[in-house]
């Protein structure tokens, strides 16, 4: 696969106020983009995610490492590289409330170089596209906030560009819209050969429409592997033990104390481990109290859980391969 954002040993750090002690929030980030694809690039609140995504933009700039798009080395030639990508940051925040649905294109598109008479086919098209068409002379402020949402997904679609940096897309979407904005996702990669590059703590939408899954934690890389393997090898770690009586609070805290990811219901315990040795640590605390098994069963992870696990670990995918 061709790459079109290349990543290489990214740092940044801050200085802070009131003690001036110097802060790493980025730490050594390297990853691939590729042409075509949907990544999601994730990270708890933090984690340098969000410092990243603003040098990935050439809105910040780096102290060391290297982002190239489309071949363009965005600290040396900053107008070209960010030539190839549009972003939509924090939510739908890149609209003007008080101008229409057109009004709102036409100004970005001006903001862009792009003429008012040379954008109107193409706002008519994104404008059906989006479904906005009836919606158009309407203000902003008047829209919900589905729409308003893809209001802004279309106005990233205007320059036409490689690459669209999303930032949490689906915050605050009904589940009927949420689904309708990833199926438009999914076709603006498919139909037009986009990459989309999505940041968002929406773990579903994850797990439904992204090919490759980037996740930072600590200003480092801990995972950068296909979504589907990922929940596979986590799969291989997540059992379901069923019980005849319940634990006692002692057990529960032996069991939470050992596990990260772990959920107890009364006669039922589900965890992911960290290693298969870990299966004889919570037949040990069973057998403290001479708990009966009734049954053990493995379980389907979720996304979620693979990301929770990921972060509590705080190793890296590679480690996490070698303890399965």
């Amino acid at each position: 696969m061709e790459k079109i954002i290349e990543v290489r040993n990214l740092e940044k750090v801050y200085k802070k106020k009131k003690t001036k002690e110097l802060v790493k929030a980025v730490d050594g980030v390297s990853f691939d983009v590729y042409r075509g694809e949907i990544l999601g690039l994730l990270g708890p609140n933090g984690a340098g995610k969000t410092t990243t995504i603003k040098s990935i933009c050439g809105l910040l700039k780096p102290n060391g490492g290297s982002v190239h798009i489309n071949g363009f080395d965005s600290n040396k030639e900053r107008l070209k590289a960010v030539n190839y990508i549009t972003a939509v940051l924090e939510g739908n925040r890149n609209i003007y409330w008080r101008l229409t649905v057109r009004e709102n294109m036409e100004y970005f598109a001006g903001n862009r170089g792009i003429s008012k008479k040379a954008i109107q086919g193409k706002i008519d098209e994104l404008l059906v596209f989006f479904n906005l068409k009836n919606k158009e002379q309407e203000l902003v402020s008047s829209l919900s906030r589905g729409m308003q949402q893809k209001l802004a997904i279309a106005i990233a679609l205007l320059p036409d560009t490689d690459v669209i940096l999303l930032d949490e897309p689906t915050l605050g979407l009904d589940v009927e819209t949420s689904y309708e904005v990833r199926d438009l996702l999914k076709q603006i990669v498919s139909e037009q050969g986009k990459t989309i590059i999505i940041s968002t703590h929406d773990m579903p939408i994850v797990q439904d429409i992204c090919d490759r899954a980037v996740i930072i934690n600590g200003g480092k890389v801990v995972a950068d592997e296909k979504v589907e393997d990922l929940i596979k090898l986590f799969e291989t770690r997540a059992y379901s033990f069923t019980i005849e009586e319940v634990l006692t609070e002692q057990q529960k805290v032996a069991i939470h104390n050992h596990f990260p990811i772990v959920e107890i219901n009364d006669l039922q315990i589900n965890v992911t481990l960290e290693k298969e040795d870990d299966l004889y640590i919570i037949m040990d605390i069973l057998k403290s109290n001479q708990t009966k098994i009734e049954k053990i069963d493995r379980t389907t992870v979720d996304f979620e859980q693979v990301f929770m696990q990921l972060i509590k670990e705080g190793n890296d995918i590679d480690t996490a391969v070698a303890s399965h």
